[in-house]
């Protein structure tokens, strides 16, 4: 199975659909610094708010052999630049979290993840798991994790 890396804002739902990955109990956390399991490192939405915490996301992503952005299907805007997946040398896929909020737009969501770059894109409720086995089956596609 790929590692894979969590970016995006607070409150995006990172740690939520670490959970749902895991197949753990769904419970609110907040992420007050780097957590690194065995296939997944989920980040503080502060590392992707404050220019001055981002590059340690940088760095963390040599760790993963995937980079997933997420953006929540309720976001008003992206966080993301365009074309920011050219800055790193991973693969990059754009996850859109909370499709099952009634007042979600995840179509929106995937614009801004295509203009960040992201060309595969996952929809999911970590909630109802209504993506969540496709994201993983991307995930173990392959196997193994691949050579760094």
């Amino acid at each position: 199975m790929k590692k894979i890396i969590l970016m995006g804002r607070s409150e995006c739902g990172k740690t939520t659909l670490t959970q749902a990955l895991k197949g753990e109990r769904l419970q609110y956390e907040k992420t007050q610094s780097m957590n690194y399991y065995d296939l997944i490192i989920d980040t503080p939405g502060e590392y992707a708010e404050n220019k001055a915490l981002a590059g340690a996301l940088a760095l963390y992503a040599y760790e993963a052999d995937v980079v997933g952005l997420l953006l929540s299907a309720t976001e008003e805007y992206s966080l993301f630049s365009p074309n920011i997946v050219s800055l790193v040398n991973r693969e990059v896929i754009g996850i859109v979290t909370q499709i099952d909020h009634p007042e979600g737009r995840p179509e929106q969501a995937k614009e801004w993840l295509k203009l960040a770059g992201c060309e595969k894109i996952f929809f999911v409720s970590s909630y109802t798991r209504e993506g969540i086995e496709e994201l993983i089956d991307y995930l173990t596609k392959g196997g193994e994790r691949n050579p760094s």
